[in-house]
């Protein structure tokens, strides 16, 4: 069935490819790139995780990653042919399960850690010349996060079974990817590497 369906994509994007490197493509949507501003949307998906730095020689904690979804909206201000600047408020949902070694009861060794972060990222993008109806692109910049489900106020810690993180988070992102002009509309695939900046956990008192 995978087979199947990969050939069946392979299928699809094989005149979109073919009409995207031939030596004279039609040029779609010409002056879409000259407007001041631009507006978009975006949607797709993550995989958060911890890096944890342990003071002493313990086991590590382990990290079963989920995947998450991401939404949001897009401004792009233009600066000149390659360079534009960009804003991306939107929405990250994630889900990390934390194994801690050393504990015989499951509810003291499993921790599930749900998040839900309004994202605000400013970021620069970086473009070469358009070739045809593509033009690659990296793009990077800094953010702020605010962790809708970060436990932070919560009298309750590790050892009740609550997990608490911090509310604001603060880093930096990287990515790379293509723009590609269609007949109707530009669409932008891009994959982006997200770090943070800040301690995101709250120290227990009386940690377990």
């Amino acid at each position: 069935m995978k087979k199947l369906l990969y050939s069946f994509i392979a299928l699809l994007c094989c005149p979109l490819l073919h009409s995207q490197f031939n030596e004279k493509p039609i040029l779609n949507l010409q002056n879409e790139d000259k407007k001041l501003l631009n507006w978009g949307y975006y949607l797709g998906f993550n995989q958060y995780d911890f890096k944890f730095e342990y003071k002493n020689d313990l086991p590590n904690i382990l990290v079963d990653k989920s995947a998450g979804f991401n939404v949001g909206l897009i401004g792009e201000l233009r600066l000149n042919e390659f360079t534009d600047v960009r804003f991306e408020p939107g929405l990250f949902y994630t889900q990390r399960t934390l194994g801690f070694p050393g504990f015989e009861e499951e509810r003291d060794a499993i921790r599930i850690v749900k998040s839900t972060y309004i994202n605000f990222p400013l970021l620069l993008k970086l473009s070469t010349r358009r070739l045809g109806n593509w033009k690659p692109f990296i793009i990077g910049g800094g953010y702020a996060s605010l962790n809708l489900g970060s436990n932070e106020d919560s009298l309750d810690d590790n050892s009740s079974g609550t997990f608490r993180m911090k509310k604001n988070v603060y880093g930096y992102e990287l990515g790379f990817g293509i723009d590609f002009y269609t007949e109707y509309f530009k669409f932008s695939p891009s994959i982006r590497g997200v770090f943070a900046l800040t301690d995101e956990l709250v120290r227990d008192e009386d940690p377990n």
